[in-house]
């Protein structure tokens, strides 16, 4: 089991290095605000939500991601929002706190324009006592990494309306040194940088019939020296209760999704992911979960129907 899991941590080291380093999301069209600031206060509504995902269930050390989230306007034109992420991979394991703050206005009357602040304090806790090793003078992996704190700063815009929206943002701003090979707070030498990502999401909801409506949705992801991800969503809505549909994220995985709105205030949702690369030979797929309440107040203007953002 060691040495499964120390072989998942090296191919998530090297995918951190040349590929996506932040957690994904299936539902992402659910969690805006993991990504996007300028989300935060837009539903007009008390909005919690928490959501769980365990990718590549069967496979020792594979990442598993929880996500919790509040947001709310505190006027017509100020929301806010405070996240908790916890990631883990193999031995390492990822905490991250964010404040999200939000300023939006009408620029007229179908469209609210919306510009987001994050700030952010990220914990990292490494125990290489998981991991087989078989050079055991090797120095990288002698001590253990614990509480290693790293700030950040992020930003974002979002354009939306009753039944579309587009937005761009970065999260993080600050590129962090993770990995210190000797744990020490001034040494200079480390493993992987974490860079800069940057997010470009849109979607838009079309009436196909008095109960039906449909929403094609897509993010992508752009960071340095990795190729651009890109998600791509199709999701009906009927009745304004039952969500179903169907996700391809480019060149890795195929998922269904599900939700059902159980009352005005929860909703519930459900994504399953099959890989579509050679993963799918050493996994059973990856589950990811969410909960959503939400408690209307007046500076809402759609509570007469769901919406699908």
């Amino acid at each position: 089991m060691k040495t499964k899991l120390f072989l998942i941590f090296l191919m998530c080291l090297s995918a951190m290095a040349f590929g996506q380093q932040e957690p994904q999301y299936t539902q992402y069209m659910y969690n805006t605000m993991a990504v996007n600031p300028a989300y935060a206060g837009s539903r007009g509504a008390l909005d919690v939500f928490l959501l769980h995902r365990a990718q590549w269930l069967g496979f020792d050390g594979a990442p598993v991601t929880t996500n919790f989230s509040i947001d709310s306007p505190v006027s017509e034109n100020i929301g806010v929002g405070v996240s908790l992420m916890k990631d883990k991979i193999g031995p390492s394991s990822e905490n991250d706190l964010a404040a999200n703050l939000s300023y939006g206005f009408y620029i007229n009357e179908i469209y609210r324009l919306s510009f987001g602040l994050r700030v952010s304090a990220n914990v990292l806790d490494i125990d290489f006592s998981n991991t087989h090793v078989n050079d055991l003078n090797d120095y990288a992996f002698e001590t253990n990494i614990d509480n290693r704190f790293s700030p950040n700063i992020g930003a974002g815009v979002y354009l939306n309306s009753d039944n579309s929206y587009i937005g761009i943002s970065s999260p993080a701003f600050l590129k962090s040194e993770h990995f210190d090979r000797y744990a020490e707070p001034n040494a200079s030498s480390h493993v992987i940088n974490k860079q800069m990502h940057l997010y470009l999401m849109g979607g838009y909801v079309f009436d196909l019939s008095d109960n039906v409506k449909f929403k094609p949705s897509f993010l992508s992801k752009l960071t340095s020296g990795a190729p651009v991800q890109v998600d791509l969503s199709a999701n009906f809505l009927m009745n304004d209760k039952i969500c179903a549909g169907l996700a391809y994220r480019w060149n890795a995985a195929l998922s269904a999704l599900v939700g059902f709105q159980a009352t005005n205030n929860w909703f519930i949702g459900y994504s399953y992911d099959m890989e579509t690369t050679r993963l799918a030979n050493y996994n059973s797929g990856s589950h990811e979960i969410f909960l959503r309440y939400e408690l209307f107040n007046k500076y809402n203007r759609y509570v007469v129907s769901p919406r699908f953002f």
